[in-house]
């Protein structure tokens, strides 16, 4: 418990007065750019990492938006009830209502990534043609989508827009923006709900940093260059439109830190 607690802290101040949540976002297109730049050079070494099959892409990266969600669910729903009650004074029911509203922000999330995921596949499909190895007297098929064409062991050439750079973006900053909670939440040190505060914070943050590294290992292992620009751009449209722009407004899921102006957060979590 004293590790997680120092570890949190050391988190948290890294944190503290949206330096992270700034800078994130031309990191991420630096990432892009000098990946890009490092792949087509041929100056990337072999590892582990460019192959689709590695355990970071295959158990996180793939359902990369259930552990954002399933993680951000419980962090919200217990830092907004605690929020609502020590700063707001709210009762039980309107700091429930406050809760919901903000766990809309979550359903605002799986609409963006459902909808984004599905553009770029029907994309690719609209663009791409199919290569197969067939003998070249039989009659040549046409064929309409990827799935149909991986099914003849064929490979697909379309544009590819890079969902890995948008949603491995939009998670990371999403993230980042929701634990910007902590910085005026005032919670016992020695409560045990600052236990699973904690615990759902510093995993947060492993998670975040899950989804940069594998963010970097798309920039200079895969993709064109145009294809991971277009995605970390859209990434970085569906947090910039919500965080700072809609969720401003009254009739939205609102911010983590409600009616607080950014320049004017204070760090209190920690005292």
């Amino acid at each position: 418990m004293e590790r997680l607690e120092r570890s949190g802290r050391w988190l948290r101040a890294g944190l503290a007065g949206g330096r992270v949540s700034r800078r994130l976002p031309w990191l991420l297109l630096a990432i892009v750019l000098l990946g890009s730049a490092l792949k087509d050079g041929d100056l990337v070494p072999e590892t582990p990492m460019q192959n689709k099959r590695n355990p970071l892409n295959v158990y996180f990266v793939k359902v990369a938006w259930a552990w954002t969600f399933w993680l951000l669910l419980p962090f919200i729903t217990v830092t907004t009830y605690q929020f609502a009650k020590s700063k707001f004074l709210y009762g039980t029911t309107k700091s429930l209502l406050m809760v919901l509203r903000r766990l809309s922000a979550l359903a605002v999330g799986t609409a963006i990534w459902y909808v984004c995921t599905g553009l770029f596949m029907y994309i690719e499909n609209l663009t791409g043609a199919c290569s197969t190895s067939g003998k070249l007297s039989e009659p040549r098929r046409l064929y309409a989508t990827k799935q149909e064409c991986h099914q003849d062991n064929g490979i697909w050439n379309g544009f590819d827009i890079s969902g890995h750079c948008f949603l491995l973006s939009y998670c990371a900053l999403m993230i980042v923006e929701e634990v910007a909670v902590l910085e005026g939440l005032s919670i016992d040190q020695n409560s045990k709900l600052r236990v699973v505060i904690n615990g759902l914070f510093v995993s947060l943050c492993f998670l975040t940093m899950i989804w940069v590294f594998m963010f970097l290992c798309t920039a200079v292992y895969f993709h064109d260059f145009s294809q991971k620009l277009l995605g970390v751009l859209i990434g970085l449209s569906a947090w910039y439109g919500t965080y700072r722009f809609w969720y401003l407004k009254p009739f939205s899921p609102g911010l983590p830190l409600p009616n607080t102006p950014l320049s004017s957060k204070k760090y209190s979590y920690s005292r």
